[in-house]
């Protein structure tokens, strides 16, 4: 029911006895309102394009274990595997159960420096940046490597890298000479991250360019008798004031947002691309050569697009293995 709370009992019962059952009372406010309710969230607003291809993280996960905590890979394309579900309380206990997977492939990231941060009243500054491991630092409260993509690795054509910096997770005293070791080496996607635990995909979405109302945020199309226009709102505010809301949907720029995926399922960490490509590669992508991600579900961007994956940082259960039957090596061409 739309009427919660005691205040509301009186009028629930008017309703009810006036109207019938509660699917007639829901029949009042118009079906579209209740089955297909308006698209495009309030929440980013304003809307507006991302300023690189790949996206910039604000917050990073916190973890005791002296690590790096994200990770730079490359959508490949998407597929399906069949796993044998073994989680204990599931209604698919012990079954063959089909899913789909994207798949991201991860070349090596190539360590370049480390930088170190200091506290200051206006937030974290940068006291030392440094390639050399024999260089002694200044007092420091955080530590940050900063490292290269290397998609020359791929068949997927890009050229120019992506470089980011990457904070480190532990305590600060262990960071400094975790960071040293790293310098001028080159690191395994499997060397930080483990199969079966959740991870947040950062990426730019897909851009759309310029699109109507309709499709931008889900309004119904209006009847053919209706003035000025079909797919559009009805009313843009009233006569005074004389201000058109930000609230009001119109027409603009879609897609090409900074977008977080939380907690996609990490099926599997490859080494083998044998395994996983399809006959005539991946549609607009070509063959996987590197290590590669088999994520549950999809991620934002299109393919080629540039992904970062971090550590959940409000992970929803505890991480478990997936038993992996089959995965789909059909054409996609």
């Amino acid at each position: 029911m739309f009427l919660k709370g005691d205040a509301s009992e009186v009028l629930r019962g008017y309703f009810e006895k006036k109207y019938g059952d509660e699917k007639e009372i829901y029949k009042m406010a118009g079906a579209n309102r209740i089955h297909h309710p308006r698209k495009g969230s309030m929440q980013f607003w304003h809307r507006v394009r991302a300023k690189r291809i790949y996206p910039r993280i604000n917050n990073w996960p916190k973890i005791d274990a002296t690590k790096l905590l994200g990770f730079i890979g490359y959508k490949a394309g998407m597929t399906h595997i069949l796993i044998r579900d073994n989680l204990p309380t599931s209604h698919t206990k012990g079954m063959q159960v089909s899913m789909p997977v994207t798949v991201v492939e991860c070349p090596p990231l190539k360590v370049s420096s480390f930088r170190l941060y200091k506290k200051t009243h206006d937030g974290f500054k940068v006291v030392h940046d440094s390639v050399s491991k024999k260089q002694e630092p200044s007092a420091f409260d955080d530590v940050r490597i900063v490292v290269k993509s290397q998609p020359n690795l791929t068949g997927s054509g890009k050229k120019h890298s992506e470089v980011l910096e990457i904070p480190i997770g532990g305590k600060v005293e262990t960071k400094l000479q975790f960071a040293k070791g790293l310098i001028g080496k080159d690191i395994k996607a499997s060397e930080i991250f483990k199969e079966g635990q959740f991870l947040d995909f950062h990426a730019v979405t897909k851009g759309k360019g310029m699109q109507g109302t309709v499709k931008r945020f889900g309004v119904k199309i209006r009847k053919h008798k209706s003035e000025k226009t079909k797919r559009g709102v009805g009313t843009l505010g009233p006569w005074q004031p004389k201000k058109v809301s930000w609230r009001v949907a119109q027409p603009g720029k879609m897609g090409f947002h900074t977008r977080t995926e939380y907690n996609k399922w990490l099926m599997r960490i490859g080494n083998d691309p044998k395994l996983i490509n399809p006959k005539g590669g991946f549609l607009h992508y070509g063959l996987v050569k590197n290590e590669y991600l088999l994520v549950k579900g999809s991620v934002p961007g299109p393919v080629k697009r540039t992904i970062i994956f971090t550590d959940a940082i409000r992970p929803v259960r505890k991480p478990s293995n997936a038993e992996i039957v089959y995965v789909s090596q059909e054409s996609k061409q």
